[in-house]
């Protein structure tokens, strides 16, 4: 399965130059990655609950070509390295402009922590069985030619 969402790129996401402006296309890749979490039943307060939050590590973008203002941009969420215990993940969100070229790929890695131990912790059997039957992306590397 891919998850993906449409958001409508914003006049607050605009830089100066007209461009998106780089960390507007972090927040996509987190409204989709809680999107995500919502559509399995694991809302803000289910993780409360749970003692249980996302943290990331590590998240970087690639930028292939413009977004433009109230363009409807499709965000998708795909499945990286997940460790056995699935206490540690890491997902690629692919971002299409309107007319469906890729414009940017975010990478996040993180794991799953126990907000009262404050420690790395497993999630739970059904959440860390919907990351697995997520469909597995790739990053995107860039081709250098001589």
């Amino acid at each position: 399965m891919i998850f993906k969402k449409d958001i409508t790129v914003r006049w607050s996401d605009i830089d100066h130059n007209q461009h998106v402006r780089h960390s507007a296309y972090y927040d996509y890749g987190a409204v989709v990655r809680i999107a995500f979490f919502e559509s399995i039943g694991y809302t803000m307060n289910r993780l409360s609950e749970l003692n249980l939050g996302p943290i990331l590590f590590k998240e970087g973008c690639s930028f292939f070509g413009e977004i433009k203002l109230n363009e409807v941009i499709t965000i998708d969420m795909k499945r990286g390295d997940i460790s056995e215990d699935g206490s540690k993940w890491s997902f690629y969100h692919d971002i299409h402009t309107s007319d469906g070229k890729l414009a940017a790929q975010i990478t996040v890695q993180g794991a799953w922590m126990d907000t009262e131990k404050r420690r790395i912790t497993n999630p739970p059997e059904d959440l860390n069985e919907a990351f697995l039957n997520l469909e597995k992306g790739e990053q995107f590397t860039y081709k250098t030619t001589q």
